[in-house]
């Protein structure tokens, strides 16, 4: 099942989409869901009305928007995927590098990466696989932790290189407004078994960049929410983005970062694809 945000009007809202392809806005079934924390704990109450035939369908292809509305978290792991350390030649971690991106970064499916020149002279793309958290979960093992995932989606997470660099934390390199497109849609977790068998790639201007699988994690998925919520809640609607794969734009030779009219595309078999133009400001 794929949840998604749409243009409706004037209002954005999230959509169920049937087994037909079509989107039905929460709204026409009676729903109000202002953020992903109260569509998840409004979709059973949503798909029971769409399959009992309420509900009206959007005419023709909708205009998709970020799917995460206002989380209370949004965490990150870097250095997590083993071709990635080969390619930067660093150490592999003990546990999970953590960091925070902060949700001003969300951006849609199709909108704009600004990358601001004056500030950094080294945007780079990242692609991810997001995960989205659809229960209240603290201390939950291993062996239990995929039964507290809402859904999945794919994830960029946009870099500031030179900030990255030159901070002693990932944050303020990582949370540049439009650093965190996501989306197409959330796919919902029962589509998705074994989050560890995911092909995974990117491309800039249609030119291959990332290609990997999920499987290359050295945390896998399970681990890191059992890990994270050792020292924190994790609430309906917060976000994990799970670490990128070897071919970012740093590690070439010569390095290639982002400019202007750029398209940064990033994909995850069975989540389907966000594809983001880049503009440079000064």
């Amino acid at each position: 099942m794929h949840i998604a945000r749409i243009a409706v009007g004037a209002q954005p809202d999230f959509a169920l989409q049937t087994s037909a392809g079509a989107w039905v806005p929460f709204a026409s079934v009676g729903i109000d869901a202002p953020d992903t924390a109260s569509a998840i704990s409004q979709i059973r109450s949503v798909r029971a009305r769409v399959a009992a035939g309420d509900g009206e369908p959007v005419a023709g292809e909708p205009v998709l928007q970020c799917p995460v509305v206002r989380p209370s978290k949004m965490l990150a792991i870097g250095l997590n995927y083993m071709d990635h350390i080969r390619e930067t030649g660093a150490k592999q971690p003990a546990a999970p590098v953590v960091f925070a991106k902060y949700p001003n970064s969300l951006l849609g499916p199709r909108g704009t990466i600004v990358v601001e020149t004056g500030l950094t002279k080294m945007g780079d793309y990242e692609s991810e696989l997001a995960v989205v958290i659809g229960v209240r979960t603290r201390h939950v093992t291993v062996d239990d932790a995929l039964s507290t995932v809402f859904g999945y989606a794919v994830a960029n997470d946009v870099s500031a290189r030179d900030l990255q660099r030159s901070d002693s934390q990932f944050s303020r390199s990582k949370s540049f407004d439009t650093f965190c497109p996501i989306g197409p849609w959330i796919t919902t977790a029962d589509e998705i078994p074994d989050p560890q068998t995911l092909a995974i790639r990117s491309s800039v201007n249609g030119e291959s960049r990332q290609e990997s699988n999920t499987a290359e994690m050295i945390f896998p998925v399970a681990y890191l929410i059992s890990y994270l919520s050792r020292t924190m809640t994790l609430e309906p609607g917060d976000v994990i983005l799970t670490g990128t794969p070897h071919g970012v734009g740093f590690a070439m030779t010569p390095p290639r970062f982002l400019g202007d009219g750029d398209v940064v595309r990033c994909e995850v078999d069975g989540l389907g694809a966000i594809e983001n133009n880049v503009v440079t400001v000064g």
